[in-house]
């Protein structure tokens, strides 16, 4: 299955939310400095409401791609984390991979990105307690910018892109 998405590679922000419009998606969209990590979205997002991530994009041996949402607090363990997802050793992907599968740059990250891997190469993990809240926060392609958007809504994202989302209980795996 390929996503429905038939626009450019990499997709644009004006992309992502004309989709989001032709979806009937409600975000609210946030102006703010260049963010490059969790610290950083700490300093600069003021009350933005609902819940926060950390994106990471990692790579086992076989070189098989995914894209893990954490929720932003969550400590990470890749070793607990394969196993958890049924891979051997995770390690970060490289900036070249990560332009290649999801169309974006380190810093720019998200679950929106999978709008650029219309063969489905990147398998999506979804924290659950961020798959639990109303709203959640995400870079929309670029990290100058946060969109605040409905948990159902994301789920809908992902349907439309063709992206099978497997929830991990992070909490309970990272103990």
């Amino acid at each position: 299955m390929t996503s429905s998405f038939s626009g450019q590679n990499p997709a644009t922000p004006d992309d992502l939310f004309a989709l989001f419009e032709a979806l009937n998606i409600s975000v609210i969209r946030h102006q703010h400095p260049a963010l490059r990590t969790v610290e950083d979205s700490r300093q600069h997002r003021g009350d933005m409401s609902g819940g926060h991530a950390k994106n990471l994009y990692l790579r086992d041996r076989k070189k098989n791609n995914f894209l893990v949402v954490a929720e932003e607090d969550q400590p990470i363990d890749l070793k607990a984390l394969a196993s958890a997802m049924g891979t051997d050793r995770l390690s970060f992907g490289s900036s070249d991979r990560l332009m290649e599968y999801l169309g974006v740059i380190p810093g720019s990250v998200t679950p929106f990105s999978v709008i650029n891997d219309p063969d489905h190469k990147v398998t999506v993990y979804l924290d659950k307690t961020l798959a639990d809240m109303e709203a959640v926060n995400f870079h929309p392609l670029i990290n100058d910018q946060t969109v605040t958007i409905a948990g159902s809504d994301l789920r809908r994202f992902f349907e439309y892109t063709g992206h099978q989302v497997t929830i991990l209980p992070l909490a309970e795996i990272m103990n």
